[in-house]
């Protein structure tokens, strides 16, 4: 396998097929930007347990992703795509920046999902972007982001509904997209790095703001979600 791209917390590799790549989770965790870092003994382990078990099922569930199958502890096999240089980013509660931003009282529940996009690059400090920048990039059409819109609600139905059943609030989250064969699927990762994942009763995260802000222990809060997700996706 050729290394093909180091990401902050990934390596993609090539394989012998030309439409698969292997997808490689990294023990890294970076926030601000990459400003702060930290190693964590298993992480990349946990992640790409969560990650797959999530993309299964939202597979299962009729949204079209990357994923193929985990293949090792910290492997799997993924569609090469073209990625959309953009962050789709859903919020259910006022949380992160959107609190410091607006001046919105941290775990206030939105009336319906709001959707934002960014600019996926570091170099720029992912900036906020509207549907006229992106249009004004050539990075998505108007079609284009509509649909993106209305898979990013879908995913988001399917996620409050899987992680309420675990006892788990869907703050917010990240998706990064593809093309494939000119068909838009999902890409990237969905895990407690790029999700906002609070404790039904306690409130407390379960998530990379325990690393970002020195709130606890990470690695037992990946495995916390870990333990709560493999028993009620693998009955």
């Amino acid at each position: 396998m050729k290394l093909l791209i180091e990401g902050k917390a990934k390596k993609i590799f090539s394989t012998k097929e030309k439409n698969t790549l292997v997808q490689y989770f990294k023990d890294d965790a970076t926030a601000f930007n990459n400003k702060k870092r930290k190693q964590f003994k298993s992480k990349g382990i946990l992640n790409n347990s969560i990650s797959a078990l999530i993309f299964k099922y939202l597979n299962e569930n009729r949204i079209k992703t990357h994923f193929i199958k985990k293949i090792s502890e910290r492997e799997q096999i993924i569609k090469k795509v073209k990625i959309i240089p953009l962050e789709v980013v859903v919020r259910n509660y006022s949380a992160g920046s959107i609190s410091d931003k607006f001046k919105i009282k941290q775990g206030k529940k939105f009336k319906e999902p709001i959707i934002e996009f960014f600019l996926k690059s570091d170099e720029l400090n992912d900036p906020f972007m509207n549907s006229a920048h992106i249009k004004l990039l050539n990075i998505a059409t108007a079609k284009e982001i509509r649909y993106l819109t209305k898979l990013a609600l879908k995913i988001n139905i399917l996620l409050i509904k899987l992680f309420s059943k675990i006892g788990i609030i869907l703050v917010d989250f990240k998706l990064e997209f593809g093309k494939s064969n000119n068909e838009i699927i999902l890409a990237d990762e969905i895990s407690p790095d790029n999700c906002r994942l609070w404790d039904k009763k306690s409130k407390l995260s379960l998530d990379k703001d325990l690393f970002r802000h020195d709130k606890g222990d990470l690695i037992n809060a990946y495995e916390y979600i870990h333990t709560k997700l493999n028993r009620k996706l693998n009955v």
